[in-house]
């Protein structure tokens, strides 16, 4: 057991030098942003959808084609709009006279996903990512296809345009492990970006060397599953997400505002993206810090809020804020 352990550990030692050199590639093109970036690489490690939110122009796309091309993938980008349809995104079958019927497949066969402005498009096209992200294949027709690993999709949304727009329905955001906010770069940052920018320079101007590959994300998703989480904090992840659903066992002031707490999957999300925190900072444990570090991402989109905290200003990251600061720490 103890030889399992040394070599489990220097397994994860080699996965944390990866993930900086990966950091280090990505800032060739990218420009600050370490705390997304971040959630990114935990993503991955979770072979977990994100749901990435942010004004226009600050990068959201740039850091998934980015990624995608670091980690050695396939990418594609749907943009997402009121007229596509959902054969437009998984494919159809579709018939010629030397060939028969045959199935084309859409765009979703690929490895990163990227849906531009998915809220954008109608609850239709939106529902058909649904049987992908969750079950992690297509139904084209009579045929049923797996979608190759790693399969994650990455959907962005812009939250200070709300004309033909659609509201993403909450069985879909649920399906996302983390939502992350893009926010505004420092004075510094953008001083920097007057030179390094995709307007001025193509992508392939910055020759983003391979440092993960396809094997090395299936390799990681499976073996985060190996990184040791104590029931103490099994338990502390459990109460964290049932101080969302019962707020005044645990007297939170903005329990009121809370209109639906977090599901299921909030604590599963919690409970595997802790893991992939310990193992991102070479650890083969998990401890109440990489809880902390990962529940707004795991939560924010899993607290709905009502009509009450909306108009108050209240947000879900402030909520989780207070859970975190009540709930008692292992």
């Amino acid at each position: 057991m103890v030889d399992e352990n040394k070599e489990f550990l220097e397994k994860v030692k080699e996965y944390k030098e990866d993930f900086e050199k990966t950091r280090k590639e990505l800032a060739k093109i990218v420009v600050g942003q370490t705390r997304v970036i971040n959630g990114f690489l935990r993503a991955l490690i979770c072979g977990g959808h994100v749901l990435v939110e942010g004004i226009p122009g600050i990068a959201k796309t740039l850091i998934v084609r980015a990624l995608a091309k670091v980690c050695g993938c396939d990418f594609s980008r749907i943009q997402f709009t009121a007229d596509l349809l959902p054969t437009d995104i998984i494919g159809i079958t579709t018939y010629e006279k030397e060939k028969g019927f045959y199935i084309v497949k859409g765009p979703i066969f690929s490895n990163f996903i990227l849906g531009d402005e998915i809220n954008r498009a109608p609850p239709k096209v939106q529902s058909a990512l649904l049987e992908c992200m969750q079950e992690r294949q297509v139904t084209i027709g009579k045929e049923t296809f797996q979608m190759e690993e790693p399969f994650i999709v990455m959907a962005t949304q812009n939250p200070i345009e709300s004309l033909g727009t659609y509201p993403l329905p909450e069985a879909q955001i649920d399906r996302f492990l983390f939502k992350l906010y893009i926010r505004y770069p420092s004075i510094n940052e953008e001083q920097t970006i007057l030179t390094q920018n995709m307007t001025i320079k193509h992508f392939d101007d910055f020759n983003l060397q391979v440092i993960l590959s396809q094997r090395q994300l299936i390799e990681l998703t499976k073996n985060v599953h190996n990184v040791y989480l104590d029931k103490k904090i099994k338990r502390y992840i459990v109460q964290i997400v049932d101080a969302t659903r019962h707020p005044n066992t645990y007297n939170l002031k903005l329990g009121k505002y809370i209109e639906w707490g977090s599901s299921p999957r909030g604590a599963i999300s919690l409970y595997i993206a802790a893991k992939a925190d310990a193992m991102m900072n070479g650890q083969i444990f998990t401890t109440p810090h990489n809880v902390k570090i990962t529940a707004h991402d795991a939560l924010r989109h899993r607290i709905i809020l009502n009509y009450e905290g909306q108009a108050e200003g209240i947000s879900p990251d402030d909520v989780v804020s207070e859970i975190l600061s009540k709930v008692p720490v292992p």
